[in-house]
């Protein structure tokens, strides 16, 4: 069973740093899709970098570009988002997700394995 539980998350003064950790467990597969979305208070759930492990591709929403970097640990089983000069939008909830089939969207809808989440909170 798949497993993913997100740490790191808290409060940060716009302009400031918080990395994001997400541990996975029960992945059979060697190759898979696995990323970041956020989603804030009335607004839609929305991707913010995903990578696929087999190659090591990565894409990044445009908000996160040259902000926010996407990585993975040594032992494969967590992924970090490395979140540099915060924002007050930035302010949401983080998710982190994993989708198994061979072609995935950008869209939640097609990840099928979520964390709890972790809350981000940038002020001003």
């Amino acid at each position: 069973q798949v497993q993913l539980e997100e740490s790191g998350g808290g409060s940060v003064q716009a302009g400031g740093s918080l990395t994001l950790s997400c541990a996975a467990s029960g992945v059979s597969y060697r190759d898979y899709y696995i990323g970041w979305f956020r989603q804030a208070p009335g607004k839609e759930r929305e991707l913010i970098t995903r990578t696929y492990t087999g190659t090591g591709a990565t894409l990044y929403a445009d908000s996160a570009k040259g902000r926010f970097t996407i990585t993975r640990g040594s032992a494969k089983n967590t992924l970090y988002l490395q979140m540099n000069n915060l924002k007050v939008e930035d302010t949401a909830m983080y998710y982190c997700a994993a989708c198994l089939r061979i072609s995935c969207s950008l869209k939640s809808g097609d990840f099928g394995y979520w964390g709890q989440g972790t809350q981000v909170t940038v002020s001003s």
